[in-house]
């Protein structure tokens, strides 16, 4: 396997081309120097920068792109959301002005500070495969994407102090989303028309996985057949490709690249797995009815699905409201309830998973973590331990501020 950083070093021709890695979890920008690759700062001095971006509503989006980026809609489609987008804003009183739009751990402090009062999203590469997406959605998506990509162009361009105008930029070998090719299809599209709204002139792809292995192939002296593992945010992906000194001149590697494989399981998915077993009984999950019933699952998994756009909408719902009113009415434990309607209300969903995330970067190098988040003026605590793998049979009472599980 090959470590993430690897994919920003595929050989690049001139200074004016960059090698983009617009990530499930992070994005960063690579371009040759001296024929070396030199990673460009992106936040402060971090060559990476999380795949993340906050608001002060979601509408605020479409019109800061068109208004302060001065990018334009690519269609009718587009020209309409920005229409709906403007007349919204405006009649809830809402200017967007310059820095109402941010990004990366920017965009993530300004939602932990006060997540009901903004719209924030999380990996929206993950979405862009998604299945019976409408064409306002689809092109909401692609601001997104646009949005994020302008960023970085700008702030890659501060760094060189050149204008970037050609990208190649990684793709996995298949996106997340039921849909096969349809959704690679798709996914592809919205990147090459958001890139190029972002001021790319020149746009190429590249599979993730063959990109990765570049820059292994630069240390090798005898040719060989190598397996790349690239697992990231949203997927993990495998190449069998010929490498070696008969091969890392050549710029067409079609015919070195034998085989692809790739699954919609990454990184993200392990956050959300992990939210879901070990922090979502702190809302309910494995409790039961007055009359003894199981909770129903879906209200637990769909508000930490955060890549999965159905789950989210079939949660957020507005007539889930009640739905999750007479489940607190009904509930042997009513306070755990009342716990995930406060989650439907102020769209904590990320602040969940992210909890769940930051316990497993820490469980990487920490015996235990105690896991906290406020909640009103209470808080609720998990203490991890990455020792056996944890049995997600175990129930809390309301009145539970502390656990112990091991894995």
């Amino acid at each position: 396997t090959t470590r993430k950083v690897t994919l920003d070093c595929l050989k690049l021709k001139t200074l004016q081309r960059s090698r983009f890695d617009y990530g499930t979890a992070n994005c960063s920008v690579a371009v040759l120097e001296s024929g070396k690759p030199r990673l460009l700062a992106l936040e402060g001095d971090s060559p990476f920068i999380p795949s993340t971006l906050c608001a002060p509503t979601r509408e605020a989006v479409s019109e800061y792109l068109w208004r302060h980026f001065e990018i334009k809609p690519s269609d009718s489609v587009g020209e309409q959301l920005l229409r709906r987008a403007v007349a919204f804003n405006r009649e809830e009183g809402i200017d967007v002005e310059p820095g109402d739009l941010r990004f990366g751990r920017s965009a993530l402090a300004t939602y932990l500070e006060d997540p009901e009062e903004v719209y924030y999203v999380k990996s929206p590469k993950s979405f862009l495969g998604a299945t019976g997406l409408r064409d306002v959605q689809i092109s909401f998506f692609e601001d997104l994407v646009c949005a994020m990509m302008a960023n970085i162009k700008q702030q890659a361009e501060s760094t060189l102090q050149t204008d970037i105008f050609q990208a190649v930029i990684g793709r996995p070998v298949n996106f997340q989303g039921i849909g096969g090719e349809k959704a690679n299809t798709q996914a592809e599209s919205i990147l090459l028309s958001a890139a190029k709204r972002a001021g790319f002139k020149n746009v190429q792809f590249q599979f993730e996985p063959v990109a990765a292995g570049l820059e292994y192939e630069s240390t090798l002296d005898n040719d060989k057949t190598v397996l790349v593992v690239d697992i990231g945010g949203g997927t993990t992906d495998c190449s069998l490709i010929q490498m070696g000194p008969s091969w890392k001149n050549k710029d067409d590697r079609k015919t070195s690249l034998l085989a692809h494989s790739g699954c919609r399981v990454g990184g993200n998915d392990l956050d959300i797995h992990l939210a879901f077993e070990q922090l979502m009984p702190l809302f309910g999950k494995n409790s039961t009815l007055q009359r003894g019933i199981a909770m129903p699952i879906p209200q637990f998994w769909n508000p930490i699905a955060i890549n999965n756009v159905a789950a989210q909408s079939d949660f957020y719902a507005s007539t889930n409201r009640q739905v999750l009113q007479q489940l607190m009415r009904d509930a042997s434990e009513p306070d755990l309830i009342g716990r995930l309607l406060k989650v439907y209300r102020d769209t904590l969903g990320y602040q969940i998973v992210r909890s769940a995330e930051e316990a497993k970067i820490a469980l990487s190098e920490q015996a235990q973590y105690h896991a906290a988040s406020l909640y009103q003026t209470k808080i609720w605590r998990r203490r991890l331990q990455p020792n056996n793998c944890p049995a997600p049979s175990h129930r809390l009472s309301a009145k539970s501020r502390s656990w112990s599980t091991k894995r």
